[in-house]
């Protein structure tokens, strides 16, 4: 048993035996053969070879090569006493143009992970939409051509068709306010689009197609364990001064109330971020009844929390992060702050919402300047980390929040996004010239804590 500093001992025992213990990937991260046997190509594989778009110049190409080495990374994961593998489904590699013809390879590599991991007692747990629009859809007009929801609708049919008969567990999309607001409005991530214009039909059509989706799920599969999944991050003004925490409260509309709370029946917070109500625009006579759906568990992911002040010169929001740097507070790679406390106040706010049934953290994990020394990885930074974020979510359980599960991001150092291969997040360590893997520390410590 490990006691941390804010005295939450953490032993898995403490969570019971229904509690949901795993770890998290997606399938553009780690896959590599970006165009082997029929795949086609998705926005991320056309962004990346945009220049100065990726740091570096990284791309994915060959990645963690998990489409040749998924055998000895899911036999990793079973090592590690990881019950419950989290990955995601490559739309392109099942239909290359988005529509149309089915790819049997691609289909088949599916089949291949998901019987591994059954096999070997893993329980497969499958995002159907981790970001990977194919390319074919983005050409028109991807997000935002509202026929985006019978394109996603079709293809989840056709997981639930070949995969549904084995998994257990569904999470229809991964992070809808990242793809959306970091593609279609910031332009850092694929598509690259800017601007309202964008954004807000995306929004919209998302919305739908989660909800769309979901229903495809339940009239396929309705004995399926139904969720779909959402990045937060704890909000907390500058000062009490009343136009921070004006600020501070749009900021919170926008990251974590816009998507559960429109699929949870609410609509769109347009009263607390005004720039949003030019999506009345895109709505149709009809479409608030296919907004909702009734989720057997809602996904939460977490990683820091964010302090936002009053910025007349931000557009739209009149709000700005305060940088975690400048604030002398314990950082990640990624420059985010160390505040173990962030999941705990997600938990307790998602849990909130009646229509949230269960609540599972799917994605919480922490990326540090790692290296090998005598043919080992030392990362106490990452231990510690995860320690505390365990810590408070039994404090969340044990007051009575809902807490379900608990997903490690992610189970080997990938391709992380517009950042390459620089942050490492994972609890194995890979040598991405050589492919070699080795478990970190951290790895051996979760392996521990999972065993007992």
């Amino acid at each position: 048993m490990i006691s941390l500093s804010e005295d939450i001992p953490i032993n898995k025992e403490l969570f019971g035996d229904d509690f949901a213990w795993g770890v998290s990937t997606a399938a553009f991260q780690i896959e590599g053969a970006c165009d082997a046997e029929g795949k086609g190509a998705s926005i991320w594989d056309v962004f990346v070879t945009r220049q100065g778009k990726i740091k570096s110049g990284h791309n994915a190409a060959v990645a963690c090569d998990f489409y040749n080495q998924y055998q000895q990374d899911i036999d990793l994961v079973k090592q590690l006493n990881i019950p419950n593998f989290r990955f995601s489904l490559s739309w392109t590699r099942i239909l290359p143009k988005g529509t149309g013809e089915i790819n049997q390879a691609g289909i088949d590599y599916y089949n291949r992970i998901i019987d591994y991991c059954l096999q070997i007692g893993i329980e497969p747990w499958v995002t159907l939409y981790h970001w990977d629009l194919p390319h074919e859809l983005e050409l028109k007009g991807g997000w935002t051509n509202r026929e985006s929801v019978g394109w996603f609708t079709n293809f989840v049919k056709i997981g639930a068709q070949y995969f549904g008969d084995r998994v257990k567990h569904w999470m229809v999309m991964n992070e809808p306010g990242v793809f959306t607001g970091a593609g279609y409005f910031l332009g850092i991530h694929a598509p690259g689009r800017t601007g309202l214009k964008n954004f807000l039909p995306a929004i919209h059509h998302v919305v739908l197609s989660i909800v769309a989706g979901a229903k495809q799920l339940r009239s396929s599969l309705p004995g399926a364990q139904i969720g779909t999944t959402f990045s937060c991050s704890f909000i907390e003004p500058q000062s009490h001064k009343p136009r921070d925490l004006a600020a501070a409260k749009r900021v919170d509309a926008l990251l974590n109330r816009l998507f559960i709370e429109a699929i949870s029946g609410y609509g769109y917070p347009l009263g607390d971020v005004p720039a949003l109500k030019g999506i009345t625009k895109y709505m149709l006579p009809g479409d608030e009844d296919h907004m909702k759906f009734e989720f057997d568990f809602i996904g939460v992911q977490n990683y820091t929390r964010e302090i936002v002040k009053y910025s007349f010169f931000t557009p739209y929001i009149s709000a700005a992060l305060v940088k975690a740097e400048d604030r002398g507070v314990p950082l990640t790679e990624m420059k985010w702050e160390v505040y173990p406390a962030a999941i705990y106040q997600m938990i307790k706010k998602f849990s909130a919402y009646p229509e949230v049934k269960k609540l599972v953290i799917t994605e919480n994990g922490a990326a540090f300047p790692d290296a090998v020394t005598n043919g080992e990885v030392d990362d106490p930074l990452r231990m510690e980390y995860l320690q505390g974020h365990i810590g408070q979510v039994l404090r969340a359980k044990n007051e009575g929040y809902k807490a379900d599960g608990y997903f490690v991001w992610t189970l080997t150092d990938n391709f992380e996004w517009a950042e390459g291969y620089h942050p490492r997040f994972g609890l194995i360590y890979i040598d991405f010239d050589t492919q070699q893997r080795i478990i970190k520390s951290s790895g051996r410590w979760f392996a521990a804590f999972l065993k007992v």
